[in-house]
C-alpha cells in the first residue's frame, strides 16, 4: 500500500476547508487500496525497527533477571517464619521440625501487621509447637517454681532452646534474652503467636484483663497490644469468613459452572440474534432499560415508604458499618434512597441522551449491525480473547514469582545484638559459628550481647540494586502487558478492515482473515506496538510512584505537599488515558496503512479531529449501547442465579446446597457473567471503532462515483444521506 503524502497546515485551515479538500490535501493522489488485504500490503515493512531491537533485548534481560532471581530467591523466606537464627519454622528434617508457629519474647516491640508478617521484629524469636494459653511473668514462674515444678516446664518452652535454669536471676535472663519477660494468651495466625483478644461487656481483654505488669513491675495495657499488633483481630475476622466462603465455593462450584456456561450460552445467542435484528434488539434492551429503571424508583419509593414507621430503619449506614448479612442494609431507609437517587440520576441521563442524539443513536446501531455482519463471517475473532488472556496470565505469573525471589534474594546476615546501646560493636555483622570465639561478648560494654539473625541480603552489587531491580521489573511488566493488549487490539483491527475494504463482501474477504492479520501484525508491526506501550507503561509506572509516595506523605501535615500530589495525581490519569485512547486509534491506522506508530497516531488523531463531532457522540453512544447490553446480560442471569441460590424456584428447592452466604455463589456468577460478556462485547467495540475509522476515511477519500465508489453498507449510505453507488 503506497504511503499517504501529509503536508503540514495550520489547525485554522484544518476547521475551514471540506472534508474532500482536507482529504486532498492530506493525501495527496488518489490512494489505491488493496482491499483483498490477501497478504502484506504493497510496500508494508517493518516499523519502528529501532524500538523493536530494543524490546526484543529487553525480553532476554528479563529473563536472565528471572534466571538469577530464582537461582538466588527462595520464597519459603516470604511464605515461612523465620526465627532469630535464620531458621524456617516447621521446616523437614531440622530441629524445628515439630516447631511450625514462632513466638516473639516481647510483641510490644512489633509495632505492625506488616513486621509481623514479613519482617524480624526488634525482639528474640523462637519456633514453637504451641502458642501459651495463660498468662504468666518469669517473676510468677520462679516463686511458683518452688512450689510446683511443672511452672517450670511449662515456661521453658518459650525459652531458648538448652536453656534449663529457672533460679538464673530475672535481670540476668532478661539481659542474655534467655526467656521472655512475661507470656500472655494468644492464638496461631500466619504461623505466629499473636494476642487472643477476647470482648468482654464490651470492653476488649486478653486472659480477662485490660491491664498487667511484666517481670520488671512495668505496667501495660490491652492497648498496647492492640497497637502491637493492629489489624490482626479484622485480618483474624476476614480469615474466618474466608473460611466460611471457600466452603460455599466447595458446595455451590458446579452450580456455578452450570451459571457460567448459561452466561456463554446466553452470549452466543445475543451476538446471534444481533446479527440478524441488531436494530430491533438495541432499541428492546434501550426501551426495557428505561422501564426497569422506573420500576426499580417506584419499588424503592414503595420500600421507603413502608420503613417510615419501622423502629430502628432510621440508622445510618455509616453506623451499621460492613456487614455479611445483606437484609440488614434492606431494612435501613437510607439504603433505599440511595438507590432511588442512582436509579433517578442514570434514568434522566440515558433519556436526555436518546431524546436529543436520536439520529447518532440510529447510526451507532448501524454501526453495530455492521459490526455484527463482519463478526458474522471472521467467527473466529470473538475466541481471540482467550489467547490473549493466556498471554496476560503469563506476564502475570513471570512478573509476581519474579518479584517474590528478587524481594527472598540473599543469604542470612547476622548482627551483633547488646542490651546496653553503648556497645562499639552493636549492629555489625558477624558469624554464630565464631562469634563465641571473639572477645565481643566478654567487653565490658558488650556483656549478654548476642549474634542474632537479623534479614535476608548481601554485600553484593546485586543485592545493593534489588529496589531498581524491583522497578525494572515492573516496568517490563506493565510493557509486556500493554504489548499484549495492544497485539489484541491491532491483530483484530487488520482483520475488520480487511472486511470493510472488501468490495464484495463475503467474496473479497481474504481466508483467514485473523490469522493473516496477526501473523502480519508480529512480522512488521512488533516495534510500533512495543513503542506505544512503552509510552503508555512509562505513564503507568509514574502513577504507581506516585501512589507510593502519597501513602508516605500520608501522615505529613503539609497542606501543599498533598494538594500537589492530588493535582499530579489528577494530570497523569488524564495524560494516561488520552494515551490510552490515542494508542487504540493509532494501532488500527497501523493494520490498516502499516506504517510507523508515530506516523499512525499523528493520522488517527487529525482524522478523528476532522470528524470530532461524530466521534464525541457516536463513540460515546456506542460504548453506553454495548454497556446496556453487558448489563442486560449479567443481569439477566443473575436474577435467574438469585432466585435459585435463595431458593425461590419451586421444581428446583432441593438442588440447593446449604451455604453460609449465598451471596457468595451469586456474586460470582454474576461477575463471571459480566466479565464474558465483556470478553465477547470488546471484539465489537474494537470492531465498531475499526469501521467508524475506515467510514470515516471511506468518506475523505471517495464521493460515491464510479470511479470513487464508496465501502460503506448501503444502510450507512441512507442514515448520512449519502446517494449510494451501485458496485
Amino acid at each position: 500500500m503506497p504511503p499517504h503524502r501529509y503536508t503540514a497546515s495550520s489547525s485554522a485551515t484544518v476547521q475551514s476547508e471540506s472534508p474532500a479538500a482536507a482529504a486532498a490535501r492530506y493525501y495527496g493522489e488518489p490512494h489505491k487500496f488493496d482491499p483483498s488485504f490477501r497478504g502484506p500490503v504493497p510496500r508494508r515493512s517493518c516499523t519502528d525497527v529501532l524500538c523493536c531491537v530494543i524490546f526484543i533485548i529487553v525480553i532476554l534481560s528479563y529473563v536472565a533477571l528471572g534466571i538469577v532471581a530464582w537461582l538466588h530467591g527462595d520464597h519459603r523466606k516470604i511464605l515461612h517464619p523465620t526465627d532469630s537464627y535464620g531458621h524456617f519454622c516447621g521446616q523437614k528434617e531440622t530441629s524445628n521440625a515439630e516447631k511450625p508457629i514462632l513466638f516473639y519474647f516481647n510483641i510490644l516491640k512489633c509495632a505492625s501487621p506488616a513486621v509481623l508478617i514479613n519482617l524480624q521484629c526488634s525482639t528474640t524469636q523462637m519456633c514453637v509447637s504451641q502458642c501459651p494459653d495463660k498468662f504468666a511473668t518469669y517473676t510468677d514462674m520462679q516463686l511458683q517454681h518452688s512450689i510446683n515444678k511443672s511452672h517450670w516446664e511449662y515456661y521453658k518452652q518459650f525459652c531458648k532452646t538448652g536453656f534449663n535454669n529457672p533460679d538464673k536471676p530475672m535481670s540476668e535472663v532478661l539481659r542474655d534474652e534467655d526467656c521472655p519477660s512475661m507470656i500472655i494468651p494468644s492464638k496461631p495466625f500466619l504461623q505466629r503467636c499473636l494476642p487472643d483478644f477476647s470482648t468482654l461487656n464490651g470492653t476488649v481483654t486478653v486472659a480477662n484483663k485490660t491491664r498487667f505488669l511484666d517481670a520488671l513491675e512495668i505496667p501495660h495495657s490491652v492497648t498496647e497490644l492492640q497497637q502491637a499488633a493492629r489489624g490482626i483481630t479484622g485480618l483474624v475476622d476476614t480469615k474466618e469468613m474466608s473460611m466460611k466462603v471457600m466452603e460455599d465455593y466447595a458446595k455451590s462450584w458446579v452450580w456455578i459452572l452450570i451459571g457460567l456456561l448459561l452466561s456463554l450460552a446466553v452470549n452466543l445467542v445475543f451476538i446471534l440474534l444481533l446479527r440478524f435484528t441488531a436494530g430491533l434488539l438495541l432499541w428492546s434492551i434501550i426501551i426495557t432499560v428505561i422501564l426497569l429503571l422506573a420500576y426499580g424508583m417506584w419499588y424503592c419509593y414503595t420500600e421507603y415508604s413502608q420503613l417510615k414507621d419501622r423502629p430502628g430503619s432510621d440508622v445510618a449506614l455509616t453506623d451499621v458499618g460492613l456487614q455479611t448479612d445483606l437484609h440488614v442494609y434492606l431494612h435501613l431507609r437510607q439504603t433505599w434512597v440511595i438507590l432511588m437517587a442512582s436509579l433517578g440520576v442514570t434514568e434522566t441521563i440515558i433519556l436526555v441522551m436518546f431524546i436529543f442524539l436520536r439520529r447518532r443513536v440510529r447510526v451507532a446501531i448501524a454501526l453495530l449491525r455492521e459490526a455484527s455482519k463482519a463478526i458474522g463471517h471472521i467467527m473466529s475473532t470473538l475466541f481471540f480473547p482467550v489467547l490473549i488472556f493466556l498471554l496476560l496470565t503469563v506476564c502475570i505469573s513471570y512478573w509476581a514469582v519474579t518479584a517474590i525471589h528478587l524481594a527472598s534474594s540473599g543469604e542470612a546476615i547476622y548482627k551483633v545484638m547488646s542490651p546496653d546501646v553503648t556497645c562499639p560493636y552493636a549492629n555489625n555483622t558477624c558469624r554464630p559459628e565464631t562469634f563465641n570465639r571473639t572477645n565481643i561478648s566478654t567487653s565490658a560494654l558488650c556483656i549478654g550481647s548476642q549474634c542474632l539473625f537479623a534479614f535476608y541480603g548481601g554485600e553484593t552489587s546485586y543485592h545493593h540494586h534489588l529496589f531498581l531491580l524491583q522497578l525494572f521489573n515492573l516496568l517490563v511488566f506493565l510493557w509486556l502487558l500493554n504489548f499484549s493488549l495492544a497485539l489484541g487490539q491491532c491483530s483484530l483491527a487488520g482483520a475488520f478492515a480487511s472486511y470493510y475494504w472488501a468490495q464484495r463482501k463475503p467474496q473479497d474477504i481474504p481466508p483467514c482473515p485473523l490469522f493473516s492479520s496477526f501473523s502480519r501484525t508480529i512480522r512488521y508491526h512488533t516495534g510500533s506496538l512495543a513503542f506505544g506501550a512503552l509510552i503508555l507503561s512509562i505513564v503507568q509506572l509514574l502513577r504507581i510512584i506516585l501512589e507510593y509516595l502519597e501513602q508516605k506523605l500520608k501522615g505529613a501535615n503539609n497542606s501543599l505537599s498533598r494538594f500537589m500530589m492530588c493535582c499530579l495525581k489528577c494530570c497523569f490519569w488524564c495524560l494516561e488515558k488520552f494515551i490510552r485512547y490515542l494508542n487504540h486509534n493509532a494501532y488500527i491506522m497501523v493494520a490498516i496503512y502499516g506504517r510507523n506508530f508515530c506516523t499512525s497516531a499523528r493520522e488517527a488523531f487529525f482524522l478523528l479531529m476532522r470528524n470530532v463531532v461524530r466521534v464525541a457522540v457516536l463513540d460515546r453512544v456506542t460504548d453506553l449501547l454495548l454497556f446496556l447490553g453487558k448489563v442486560v446480560i449479567a443481569g439477566g442471569v443473575g436474577v435467574c442465579a438469585f432466585f435459585f441460590f435463595t431458593r425461590k424456584i419451586p421444581f428446583a428447592q432441593e438442588e440447593v446446597p446449604n451455604l453460609n452466604y449465598y451471596w457468595v455463589p451469586l456474586l460470582t456468577v454474576v461477575i463471571g457473567a459480566y466479565l464474558i460478556a465483556h470478553g465477547f462485547f470488546t471484539v465489537y467495540a474494537m470492531c465498531v471503532d475499526t469501521l467508524f475509522l475506515c467510514f470515516c476515511d471511506d468518506l475523505e477519500r471517495n464521493d460515491g462515483s464510479l470511479e470513487k465508489p464508496f465501502h460503506m453498507s448501503p444502510e450507512l449510505h441512507r442514515i448520512l444521506e449519502k446517494p449510494h453507488q451501485q458496485r
